[in-house]
This record gives C-alpha cells, structure tokens and sequence, in this order.
C-alpha cells in the first residue's frame, strides 16, 4: 500500500514520521545538555535514516524531475553512506577501539569505492542488474563488519564479557546495527520496500531505545548526585551556621568582656582624675598661676570630659536610665547661663558668639541633660569655627515644640558624612583647628534627643556655602501655675579653648645644632618647641607640607628631624618617603613620635630609615638624651667622611702642602676662636676646595659657605686663601 500520490510505502512513511518526532525530541535534548556529544552522534544518524527512507521510499519515480539514473543513483547512495557512518557512530558512541579501522578506512574500501564503481557501471551500461553485480564486495563487508563488532565488544569487556551490560550492548548492537551494516545486501537482492523498511528501521529504534535507556540512567545518577550535594550542602551550612553561631557567641562575650573592662576602668579612673583636678584647683587658688599649669588644668579636664563621655555612653548601650526626665526646666534660662560662659572662651579665638533666646521655655527633661546638649553643640561649633567669624545661637517658640539651633560658618558637613557623625567614636578631622575628640559628644546628644522624643537635623552643603547649623526640635512643656522647676544648673562646663601656637624662632646660633619639629598638636608642639630650644637651634612645622616647605627656606639644612606620624594633609610616613628619595634631605636622621605604639607601626616607622620610634607618653628627659645620643653620634659620622675626603682631595692636590689634620691646626683653630662649624670650612678652604664644593660637601647653601668665610678672614686677618693656610696650617 503506497502513500496516495508517491511511491512511498505506507510502512515507510510511518517510520518516517516517527524518525522525524525522535529527530526533534534529539534536537531539544542537545539545547538542554550542549555538552552531551553522544546526542550528535544519533542526531546525525537518525537524520541519515530519514533521508535513506525518503529517498528509498520516493525514488525512483518518473512523475519527479530528472532522469530515472539520477534517482537510482540518489536512492542508491542514501543506502551507501548510510551505512559507512555506522563504523564511526559505535566506535564514538559505544568506546569500540577495534573499530577505528573501519570507521576511518574501511568503508571508503570496501563501501564508498564499490559505490562509485556501481556508478560508472551503470552510466556506462545504462542497465541496473549488470551494475548491482559489483555490491558483492559491500555483502561481503557487511558480514565482516557484524564480525568485527561482536570482536570489539568482547575486547572492550575482556574483564566482564558476563556482565550484564555487555550482554545488553551485545544484543542490541547485533540486532539493531546488523540490518543497518547488511544494507548493501537489501539494495543487491532489491528487496521490497516495505521489508527493506521493516529491517532497518527496528534496528535503530532498538539502538535508540538503548542511548535512551543510558540517558535515563545517566539522568536518575546525576538527579540523586544532585540530591546529596544538596544534603552534604545542607549539612555544611547547618554546622557552619553552629560553628558562626558558637564563634559570634564567643566574640560577642569577648567583646563584652572588653567594654566591661573598659568601663571599669573609667569608672575607676573618675576617682584618682576627680582627686587630681580638686589638689590642682586647690594649688592653683594657693599660689600664682601658670602657663605650665594651665596647660597641665586644660589637658586634665579634657581627660575628664572624655572619660565621662565613654562611661555615660555604655550606659546608655545598657539601656540605664541615668537622667531623670520627671523634673521640669527652663531650657531658656539654662541656655542663657551657657551663651554667657563660653563666650569667653571664644572672645579668645576671636569668635563672636550672638544670641537670640525666646524667654520662658521649658522642657520635661533632666536639666543635666539639656545642659549636656547646649554644651557639646555650641563647643563642636566653637571647634570648628575659623577665627575672627560668628557662631548664631537661637531659642524660639513653635506652638507646641520649640527649636533650639546653633549655627556656624566654618568649613562644614559633607552630605555623605551627615549621618555617620552620630555614630559612636566618629570623628570629623578639621585641618583649621588641633582640638581632637573621641567622637562620642554627638552620638549621647542624639541618645538624650531620642529619649525626650525630640529629633536632631543637620543643615549643611560646603558645596553651595561654608557652615552647619544643628537643628534640634524638642516637645514644650506648659508649666501649671505655682509649679516648681529648675531654671539653674549646678554642672561645670568643660569647654577647651583654641590653643595658641607661641612659635618665636629665635637668632640662629651657629654653635647651635638645628632640628625641626614636626607635629600637629599645638600644645605638644610648643612644649617640644619650649623644650628644644634652650639647646638647639629650633623649628616647628604642623605637617608634612608645612615641613616641606619650612626645609626649602631654612638657610642650613636641620641635623634632626622629629616628626609625628598622624597629621592632616601629609602624614608623618608619607613625609618620611618623601625625605627618603630627596638627593638634599635624605642624609637628615629623623625620629618617630607616635600614639600608634603597636609592634608593626614600630617596624613600619624604623624600615622607613627612622633612627628611633619613640611612643607616646613619653619622659622628655628621655628623649632629651636620645637626640643628643643621635647628634653626637652623627656629628662624629659626618667629621669621619670629612676627614676622608680631606686624604682625598690633599693627595689630588699637591700644591697645597700644609697638613691641617695636625695638631698645630687645630691650636691655630683655637687661637683665632673658630667655631666648630668654621673649623670645617677653613679645613676645605685650605685643602683648595672651592664654596660650592664645600656647601655640597657640608650640606649648606652656598651663601652661608661664604658668610663664614668672611668671618674666618676676618677673625685671622687675612685677605686671600694664601694668607689663610700660611696663618693655620
């Protein structure tokens, strides 16, 4: 029965249209699985198959274009080539070794050449029988190709040829590959189409049948591989999970364990603190008043204000009430009480404080607490404010709140760092001023805010304009006649003033050694500076850039350097690396000041080529000794190098006989009152050397060469280098 309109079997067709739903079932699989190179091999073979049928099934037929020898030859060669891929397909699909001969030359041998053959045959005899004589060589194949197959599957199991996959891979390939291989027999008996269909097309629904079966085992092994990586994963995230748990558990009690120690030593350092300032108050009333003391007073009460901060702050972490908010206040009043006292402080950094305060407000609060909040907002603003500027504190009714602000013209907030500096131990670090916090103020200002149910704004943009004004609305308490409330605070308020810096460098000395301080606290500063300068000639610079800049203008170089390590601007290690790579500062030794005291910022200090690191606090005594340690040792150093290059330029220099490292020199030296500095030089001027070799051999300007020369000449009464090495030498 043939497909109406075609010389299509039935049968065939129905294979057909099988073979095309597998084609692309196999097509959508190889999306799914891209790297699955098995599902090439039956796609191209299933797609042979098709063509073989159709091509079997319609040719030849003389109601299609082209002559009935092309489609014989067309119906023939399907039934060649499909074949010849069959070799290849079970050596890749199935591993077969022993059948890469084959696959690779047998069948252009004994398949494709007999093909081609049958062809010319046929073109030339135009008679079909006469050419199907020549496929005996193909039939003859095929039987050696079944062979070769049950040899290969036999090799490949040589270890388990009982197993029961190669039993199962025996069976199938035998029957489905046998009718496949025997192709060329079907064409040479020129069997009916619908037999030819029924051989074939079983085999290779059976060897499907057999990839499918791989498939799904494939599949069930890597769907449960799946499975109990999910379980060990699971497993592995719930004792990580434990493990983070235990290891928070145990970072949470350690840390509690630190603040607890941390608090307690706050708490216990309020006593001996509290001790200290009553005995210095007490001296200081008894006796005249100091700077010393003054400066020992302002550092000690800064001391205090941080200490309180810290405690009063993990109070509130613990959630202790520590104020009582039951009691009414005159915020008003309070305020004023306030303005009053730090505007003399300010008058000192000629800031200008004004006010505008509405009367008669009042708040439920504790009145500490409101004197804790007009105190730190109007100091920060006092802090941050540049000289000779205005600071505006303001106090007015809004119904049933009130708005209290303070606002000044300084180098304001960036927006992106608004929120943050409500966070404890944050710190906003202000190039124009050297008073440093701990960053604790405005977090317990914006605690004490929360607990009155009040609310806090910064208003700030350095972009647009310079300032910040701190916005506090808090809820108004209407106050019942005749009721009590407390207008005063009895609280000191610790405001630290601007420290001066009092830097008077004086006439340079040339018996005097030189050293320049660096650092960025201008008490410490002017302590170092007060200190240094009874012995040496003495400079101060408040960071890197300022050093720079201070060693370009010096008129001698400084024989030390002692810098700080945290500065705005140009730290003290960056300035170091800087000095380091200069051909004109890298000689100057330098010394190390830091709070930083960890083991790994020491040696970060001393691989940088610092002589020493010394911590802070520190015993000035202490450091006293180790730069004169550190002088004295360079001293001998450098006149070690000079006395070589001495040797060296008076043996390069024979016509300048006179020895000036004898002793009669150094008398001669001494006679006239040479200084130590002009003793060098007039070495160098005897020996020949010109002012710009020796200001580079000394490492001094030039100008400063020939202003000591000019002394020598006129404390030895010579007017030429002649008569100066006749006069010393």
């Amino acid at each position: 029965m043939l497909l109406p309109g075609t010389q299509m079997h039935i049968i065939t067709f129905i294979f057909v249209s099988i073979e095309l739903v597998i084609f692309f079932y196999l097509l959508i699989y190889k999306l799914a699985r891209p790297d699955d190179k098995t599902t090439i091999l039956n796609i191209v073979l299933i797609f042979l198959l098709i063509t073989y049928n159709v091509t079997g099934g319609l040719l030849p037929d003389p109601n299609l274009p082209g002559s009935v020898f092309i489609q014989e030859v067309i119906a023939y060669g399907t039934g060649f080539i499909t074949p010849c891929f069959f070799p290849y397909y079970v050596y890749k699909a199935f591993g077969l070794e022993k059948m890469k001969f084959h696959a690779f030359r047998g069948v252009y041998l004994c398949l494709l050449l007999p093909y081609f053959l049958f062809v010319i045959v046929y073109a030339a005899t135009n008679n079909l029988e006469i050419a199907k004589n020549l496929l005996v060589l193909p039939v003859l194949y095929a039987l050696w190709i079944i062979y070769s197959i049950l040899k290969a599957i036999k090799y490949k199991y040589r270890n388990n040829f009982s197993s029961k996959e190669s039993k199962e891979e025996v069976a199938v390939l035998f029957f489905s590959i046998t009718p496949w291989i025997g192709l060329p027999i079907v064409s040479y008996f020129n069997l009916n189409q619908s037999i030819e269909a029924s051989i074939t097309n079983p085999g290779f629904l059976l060897l499907l049948a057999l990839q499918v079966n791989r498939h799904i085992k494939q599949l069930r092994t890597e769907h449960q591989k799946l499975i109990d990586s999910e379980l060990q994963l699971l497993n592995w995230n719930t004792n990580l999970q434990k493990e983070v748990d235990k290891r928070t558990k145990e970072l949470e009690i350690i840390s509690e364990q630190k603040t607890n120690t941390f608090v307690n030593l706050a708490h216990e350092t309020k006593t001996p603190l509290t001790l200290i300032n009553n005995y210095l108050e007490e001296y200081i009333s008894n006796n005249n008043p100091s700077e010393e003391l003054d400066i020992v007073k302002r550092n000690l009460d800064k001391i205090s204000s941080d200490i309180v901060n810290l405690f009063d702050l993990e109070k509130f972490n613990k959630g202790f009430a520590f104020y009582n908010h039951n009691l009414v206040c005159n915020f008003s009043e309070i305020l004023k009480d306030s303005v009053i006292l730090f505007k003399q402080y300010a008058n000192g950094s000629s800031i200008e404080i004004k006010s505008t305060i509405a009367d008669n407000i009042f708040i439920q609060a504790d009145p500490l607490s409101i004197n804790r909040i007009i105190n730190n907002l109007i100091e920060n603003s006092i802090k941050f404010s540049n000289s000779h500027s205005i600071i505006e504190v303001t106090l007015q009714n809004d119904g049933d709140t009130f708005q209290f602000s303070v606002k000044d013209y300084g180098n304001g907030i960036p927006i992106d760092v608004q929120a943050k500096i409500f966070e404890p131990y944050y710190q906003i670090t202000n190039p124009k001023t050297n008073t440093q916090g701990m960053g604790l103020g405005l977090s317990i200002v914006k605690k004490v805010i929360d607990d009155l149910n009040g609310n806090i704004k910064v208003i700030s943009n350095p972009k647009i304009s310079p300032g910040t004004e701190m916005l506090i609305s808090l809820n108004q308490y209407t106050r019942v006649t005749n009721e009590t409330f407390i207008s005063k605070v009895v609280s000191k308020t610790v405001a630290i003033p601007k420290e001066e810096l009092k830097i008077e460098e004086a006439f340079f000395d040339e018996e005097k050694q030189t050293i320049l301080i660096v650092e960025d606290n201008i008490t410490m500063l002017n302590y170092l500076f007060k200190k240094l300068s009874e012995k040496y000639n003495t400079y101060a610079a408040l960071n890197g850039n300022d050093a720079l800049k201070k060693l370009k203008e010096l008129k001698t170089l400084p024989d030390l350097i002692i810098t700080d390590i945290m500065m705005d601007k140009l730290d003290g290690y960056d300035f170091a690396k800087i000095i380091s790579k200069s051909s004109s500062f890298s000689h100057i030794p330098f010394i190390f000041l830091s709070s930083k005291a960890a083991f790994k910022d020491k040696l970060q200090g001393l691989k940088l080529g610092a002589i020493d690191y010394v911590p802070k606090p520190f015993s000035i005594f202490e450091l006293l000794q180790k730069i004169d340690s550190i002088l004295l040792y360079a001293g001998k150093q450098k006149r070690s190098i000079l006395g070589k290059a001495f040797s060296i330029v008076n043996s390069n220099n024979n016509h300048y006989k006179k020895d000036t490292s004898s002793g009669a020199f150094e008398q001669n030296c001494e006679l006239y009152h040479l200084t130590f500095r002009e003793k060098d030089i007039a070495k160098l001027i005897c020996q020949g050397q010109k002012y710009k070799d020796i200001s580079e051999s000394l490492f001094i300007a030039e100008r400063t060469v020939t202003k000591h020369a000019q002394n020598i000449f006129e404390k030895t009464q010579v007017s030429n280098k002649i008569e100066l090495i006749n006069k010393l030498a």
